[in-house]
């Protein structure tokens, strides 16, 4: 029998049942060096929060997180909180000794990001993880492989959007995440960070520069009376709340390599309830993805014949393929799930093997410094604005 990996994890709405699912099933389809265990679920509500840790698999619960994070039966603390939280609970877990897995962005200001890098780093014994889970595609994680492999050449342009329409509403209820003190920013944070990793994941460079817009087409909300899901229940007398992050962002970007990157982010567009579209263009073919056919890599190679050449659908569910052979007969998809299970998997073998698997926290603040460059630039008009670089 292997070890025992004792998890504690502090949040327990959508990302913490991800993240639970991703714990129970992990170590039932991978062979892993270390056994999680979900030894506690953390939480401020103790009703909700001992039904979520009967429905989603945790033995016990914690209402205070500082007690979570000093349990000796508890070796990794994993955050899916709002983003206000995420620096104070990481540090400490990391002082304590945890392993860390934090979700997306790192933290609310570069600041924050900073610190938890730096802690990380004093810590080179502990594995501190961000939480960029659709890395962990098998799609991505080809598209990152044919390009370190040269298929396409240079890289010369990245286009990459992610539209979600559940804030398209005016009527969709008030949530932490379209406030600033909890949340950080808007679609930029919330989704913006997503595409953001994955062009400098795929593409092997950083942004170094930006030119971004950012704006807020709704500017308060009703209050729920309750909640559920992403949202909740309101009425013609709810009260209303303001909006204090931006609805969308749109920024152009200079990568370190030389090539250019157009991004997009946006809660209001109808339609598309969580679209991730990214598109590679090099010198010598094109890589493309799309989250609505995520078992798929579209991928042009420019060396090929005019008479044959042309995009070709790669199915990506083949044993050959990152994560394949441990899942279902080639040709039976997987879903959104399943890139958490993969994040856990990278994970706990990093740990076992005494490295650090990426995003680290240092990838994490990089990309923080990145969202901090798209709201500079968008308060100075658009101005060209390099990304600033680590001290």
């Amino acid at each position: 029998m292997t070890p025992r990996l004792g998890v504690g994890m502090v949040g327990y709405a959508f990302m913490g049942a991800a993240h639970s699912q991703a714990w129970r099933t992990a170590h039932r389809f991978f062979e892993l060096p270390l056994t999680p265990v979900m030894v506690v679920l953390g939480g401020r509500t103790p009703d909700a929060l001992r039904a979520a840790a009967e429905r989603l698999g945790w033995a016990d619960v914690e209402t205070d997180w500082r007690r979570l994070v000093v349990r000796d039966d508890v070796d990794l603390v994993d955050i899916g909180t709002p983003g206000d939280t995420h620096a104070e609970i990481a540090i400490a877990a990391l002082a304590a000794g945890k392993h860390v897995l934090c979700e997306k962005p790192l933290a609310n200001t570069v600041a924050e990001a900073a610190a938890m890098a730096a802690a990380a780093a004093e810590h080179p014994e502990l594995v501190a993880m961000t939480g960029f889970s659709y890395r962990r595609m098998p799609a991505i994680q080809l598209a990152r492989r044919l390009v370190e492999q040269g298929r396409i050449g240079t890289v010369r342009h990245v286009r990459a959007q992610y539209l979600q329409d559940w804030l398209a509403d005016p009527q969709a209820p008030w949530v932490w995440r379209v406030d600033r003190e909890q949340a950080g920013s808007g679609a930029l944070g919330d989704i913006g960070a997503h595409v953001v990793d994955l062009a400098q994941f795929v593409t092997g460079q950083t942004v170094d520069g930006v030119s971004a817009m950012l704006d807020t087409f709704v500017t308060e909300r009703p209050v729920p009376s309750s909640l559920h899901g992403p949202g909740g229940t309101v009425g013609a007398d709810s009260p209303m709340r303001p909006v204090t992050v931006d609805d969308a962002v749109a920024f152009l970007g200079r990568l370190s390599g030389g090539g250019m990157a157009v991004f997009e982010a946006t809660r209001f567009a109808w339609g598309r309830r969580n679209q991730i579209r990214l598109e590679v263009n090099g010198s010598a073919g094109s890589l493309a993805f799309d989250l609505e056919d995520m078992n798929a890599l579209s991928f042009f190679d420019a060396t090929e014949p005019v008479e044959t050449a042309g995009f070709r659908r790669i199915d990506v569910t083949q044993p050959q393929h990152p994560y394949g052979g441990s899942w279902w007969p080639a040709g039976h998809a997987l879903g959104y799930e399943h890139a958490f299970t993969h994040q856990v998997v990278d994970l706990v073998r990093g740990i076992a093997a005494h490295e650090h698997p990426a995003p680290t926290f240092a990838d994490g603040f990089q990309v923080q410094r990145v969202l901090a460059a798209v709201e500079r630039s968008a308060a100075d008009d658009s101005r060209w604005t390099p990304v600033e670089a680590t001290a």
